[in-house]
């Protein structure tokens, strides 16, 4: 109960402090059942599928100047569950995901209605997110029923719209399932600014603030200086001394020594630098390397550059929107959950790194919340490399948690000598998925049942 009245508070208060801001400028004169300008929409109608011989129903509109996708099994079961997309981009048509992993098919053959937003608002708008699938949901209970329960889930950018949504309303959902999700909020914007100043200072190219031509200037040039320009995923280690260092010291900042990290780091260390190039627009949702800062940052290994000492520091542009607790563009999550939630991260994944799951973990455990959050690693490096064995094994597990089953297996993501062991992340990782993909990086799991 003193948990329930704190959220109940703490979330009433953030809300208050966010609705003079929540709808752009401007939307009053736009149609609800329009985009906002510059946007347009493209969602094509959605084939029904079939559940038990019978059609499903599929509603499609606009609301609140969000497209939507509604889909309702011929024998629904009175549970819904809300999907949140991840990042779409810069562009300005705004479009729909159905659940993805063959999730789709999964629920609506178990009985699940599913509802999904575009958003809003494209770009990184976290706010736009949290908001519009709130919105939907309430949708959804006039134009059917009011769900018995209602879930959320979603990757990437969705894991932090995820992660906001059970703060910003306080027990609204009954289940999570976060997958590749920015659930360690503005600091995946301090591991970019790492990854690019750290690059920098051992190279001996300063170039930040990023020059327009950062990507086809600098970085070249970064790359020669340390060894990366001939490095590929799955290839000889063409990196030297400075360049072995920037591993090391990715590695340690996206989630410390684990299987697969140093093979992992060949697959994302072109796409960093291409973070760091100059931002295109002011808001948060365009530029959000604003929230991002090193100045407190002690980088490891420090040698054989004494980088703690050499690089540049670079304070948080906009610091009232990195320690508000208000629902920005990019809010913070508090690692408050009100939900059961189970979350699925790739141990290899450098785009949103592992170290998202071990921030919320470490949040979720100091406001001695650990009993709501189940976390679990596959040996994956791409961003969101998951097969529908282990997105719909997460599922399954949490279903039944929610609907009053034990409280399901994770793994020890915030125990550091646990995620360096040599068989971290085999437990939940599906076997039959080896070594497609980017899988082959890591060693094979041994033989036998998970788990």
């Amino acid at each position: 109960m003193r948990l329930r009245r704190f959220m109940s508070l703490t979330a009433g208060a953030a809300i208050a402090l966010s609705l003079g801001t929540a709808v752009p400028s401007g939307a009053a004169s736009v149609p609800d059942d329009r985009p906002l300008p510059p946007y347009t929409i493209s969602n094509p109608p959605l084939p029904p599928l079939t559940a038990g011989g019978e059609p499903t129903t599929v509603r499609q509109g606009v609301f609140h100047h969000a497209a939507y996708d509604i889909e309702i099994p011929p024998h629904w079961n009175g549970e819904l569950v809300m999907w949140a997309h991840g990042y779409r981009g810069l562009g300005t048509v705004l479009t729909v995901d159905p659940p993805a992993f063959g999730l789709r098919q999964k629920l609506i053959g178990e009985g699940y209605a599913w509802a999904a937003s575009s958003y809003a608002d494209n770009g990184y708008d976290v706010r736009a997110g949290v908001v519009g699938t709130h919105d939907l949901a309430d949708l959804f209970s006039r134009l059917e029923h009011r769900p018995r329960r209602t879930f959320i889930a979603g990757v990437s950018m969705g894991g932090q719209v995820i992660g906001r949504s059970l703060e910003q309303y306080p027990y609204r959902y009954s289940g999570a399932l976060p997958m590749c999700g920015v659930l360690g909020d503005n600091r995946l914007f301090d591991f970019f600014l790492d990854y690019n100043l750290v690059a920098q200072d051992l190279a001996g190219v300063r170039a930040y603030p990023p020059p327009a031509d950062y990507t086809t200037n600098a970085v070249p040039r970064i790359e020669h200086a340390l060894g990366l320009d001939g490095l590929k995923p799955g290839g000889p280690d063409t990196t030297n001394t400075l360049g072995n260092q920037l591993r090391a010291i990715t590695v340690n900042r996206s989630g410390g020594p684990r299987p697969g990290a140093d093979a992992s780091f060949a697959v994302w260390k072109d796409f960093l630098f291409g973070l760091g190039a100059a931002p295109t627009g002011t808001s948060l949702a365009e530029d959000p390397g604003q929230l991002a800062t090193n100045t407190q940052t002690a980088y490891t290994p420090n040698a054989p550059v004494d980088v703690n000492a050499t690089v540049q520091r670079v304070p948080v542009a906009d610091p009232a929107d990195r320690y508000s607790p208000r629902l920005s563009q990019i809010p913070r999550i508090f690692g408050l959950p009100t939900a059961k939630t189970v979350t699925l991260h790739g141990l290899g994944d450098m785009f949103v790194p592992f170290s998202m799951e071990q921030i919320y973990g470490s949040e979720v455990a100091r406001h001695h919340l650990s009993g709501l959050v189940v976390q679990r690693a596959v040996r994956s490096a791409q961003h969101c490399e998951f097969s529908p064995g282990e997105a719909g094994q997460a599922w399954d597990d949490l279903a039944r948690w929610v609907h009053g089953g034990a409280r399901p297996a994770g793994d020890p993501v915030t125990d550091p000598a646990a995620v360096a062991r040599p068989d971290f992340g085999c437990r939940f990782t599906d076997r039959s998925a080896y070594p497609s993909g980017t899988r082959g990086l890591f060693p094979a799991c041994p033989a036998g049942p998970r788990g």
